[in-house]
């Protein structure tokens, strides 16, 4: 007998289009906690994700704590990516999770080839625990840079991520289904492998996972894409969306001075992303095309009621 779909365990009928409107990096600056703060506040966002290790992440939970009405995750981090601003681990320097100088490496690949297991999940440990010691309900875990999927070496961490979630009881962002992610059919089977496991452990995982390109397409050059492009770009994959729960996740910042000194590319793309979530425009495609608005604190209720 087949299983229920994660669609009709919500209370939907079979071919409906959920979607998910997450933001990614809360926490990472304060032009992300802004921008982040406004459009979930506003019903713009489904939920956050909080970057525990960085240094606005105490700003994001606070709020978060204070508004325990909306879904806020933990941004499971292992990478610090940016030149200029970087943070460490909360379980401290000098360990396989630290580049040369005491910070998270900027590459997922350098992760994979170096990180050992056990740091991996004492510091996933301790980024969870530190949102829930500041009284945030949370609602879901995911992933910053995809840096525990294996795509780079095929080394994953998802076993590690996988026990905290179950242990916790907390739904996971890892897709059923690799199309907005690979067309390379081998990693579906991959991704097989791994629903498996998180299947057999009762933990909740969407059917899909999209975004439209993180870089700002042609910056600095006569054909830098502008607002209604990037929006437009997003439109599509609204249009596109198929039937089960996607997650389309987006970086919703301020384009500020201080965003624009820690990043180095695309600060506009961030701006233009908080401005398409509020758009009216977006909100009419989403009523025309009939997609439905769900959020991860549904997923978390759906796989706690089960595991009863």
């Amino acid at each position: 007998m087949t299983s229920p779909t994660l669609i009709a365990r919500l209370g939907h009928p079979e071919g409906t289009r959920a979607i998910i409107l997450n933001a990614d990096d809360f926490g990472m600056c304060h032009a992300a906690n802004t921008a982040i703060t406004e459009l979930l506040a506003a019903g713009h966002l489904d939920s956050a994700t909080v970057m525990l290790p960085c240094a606005w992440a105490p700003e994001a939970l606070a709020f978060a704590a204070a508004r325990r009405d909306l879904d806020v995750g933990v941004h499971l981090v292992l990478t610090s990516e940016w030149s200029r601003y970087r943070w460490r681990p909360l379980t401290g320097v000098g360990t396989s999770l630290t580049d040369d100088d005491g910070y998270f490496p900027a590459e997922v690949r350098t992760v994979e080839e170096q990180a050992d297991t056990a740091d991996v999940a004492a510091e996933f440990a301790a980024q969870l625990e530190a949102a829930l010691a500041a009284g945030v309900d949370v609602t879901h875990l995911d992933n910053h840079m995809g840096s525990v999927y294996g795509l780079e070496t095929g080394r994953d961490f998802l076993a590690t991520v996988f026990e905290l979630a179950a242990r916790h009881r907390l739904p996971f962002r890892l897709p059923r289904f690799a199309d907005g992610v690979s067309d390379d059919p081998r990693v579906q089977a991959v991704l097989d492998q791994a629903i498996a496991v998180a299947d057999a452990l009762g933990i909740v995982l969407p059917d899909r996972l999209w975004t439209h390109p993180f870089p700002l397409q042609g910056e600095g050059t006569e054909q830098e894409e502008g607002y209604e492009q990037v929006r437009d770009g997003f439109v599509e994959l609204l249009r596109a969306t198929r039937p089960g729960v996607t997650e389309l996740y987006l970086h919703p910042m301020d384009d500020t001075e201080e965003l624009r000194a820690a990043v180095d590319f695309s600060a506009a793309k961030r701006g233009y992303e908080k401005r398409l979530l509020a758009d009216p425009a977006v909100a009419a495609v989403i009523a025309e095309e009939g997609l439905v608005r769900v959020g991860w604190r549904s997923l978390r209720d759906v796989q706690r009621e089960e595991a009863r």
